[in-house]
């Protein structure tokens, strides 16, 4: 039986807010829920679009050329001291702890020293921890226009003498999804399974 109420009807305030928020739950149910990433997500970031760059082998790599991998993308220098040669470790005990998976996970490291950081050194260096990683030696003029698409800094410290200078430089690195997006910010010193846990997310 249809009931047809006045116009003047007015429902309960009670009445009301039961509606509201009962039609609120059924909507935030129909959505999907955020992974719980423990490094910063930027998904959608209007930064961090594109490298084109020589990798170690003099060979011009760009970010679709790893399609179907997470690529993580950290920026530093063959002397750095402590927070590259850490960062990188961990990079490599990632692909351990992701099992099968860990083909799927390609470290790029971009050098902050090109003066320094030959292709010869470079390639040392990377291969050194995982033969699978891959280094890029930006020019000395792609540098400034580089740390300003990826938001990073450096700056070089002066040494005692015109070769013995430190490069100040971010410590955090990039994620990008298999599918070219950036969609995480890592801290330096996250941990090898903290970030491991969040790869897993975006490789479901």
């Amino acid at each position: 039986m249809l009931i047809r109420l006045p116009l003047s009807f007015t429902w309960p305030k009670a009445v009301l807010a039961f509606v509201l928020a009962t039609v609120l739950v059924s909507l935030g149910a129909c959505s999907e829920p955020k992974p719980a990433f423990k490094g910063v997500d930027i998904t959608g970031a209007d930064y961090a679009k594109e490298l084109n760059l020589k990798d170690q082998n003099g060979q011009t790599r760009v970010l679709k050329d790893f399609a179907g991998k997470l690529v993580v993308v950290f920026f530093g220098y063959t002397q750095c001291p402590d927070v590259c040669p850490t960062t990188m470790q961990e990079l490599a005990e990632v692909k351990r702890l992701l099992g099968s998976d860990g083909d799927k996970l390609q470290a790029v490291f971009v050098t902050v020293d090109p003066e320094r950081d030959t292709t010869e050194l470079l390639k040392a260096y990377v291969e050194n921890f995982d033969p699978s990683f891959v280094a890029l030696r930006p020019m000395p003029d792609q540098l400034p226009a580089l740390a300003k698409e990826f938001k990073i800094y450096f700056k070089r410290a002066e040494g005692k003498t015109p070769t013995s200078y430190t490069m100040d430089h971010s410590a955090g690195s990039y994620t990008f999804d298999t599918q070219g997006k950036v969609r995480l910010f890592n801290r330096y010193g996250m941990g090898a399974q903290a970030l491991a846990d969040d790869f897993k997310l975006l490789l479901k």
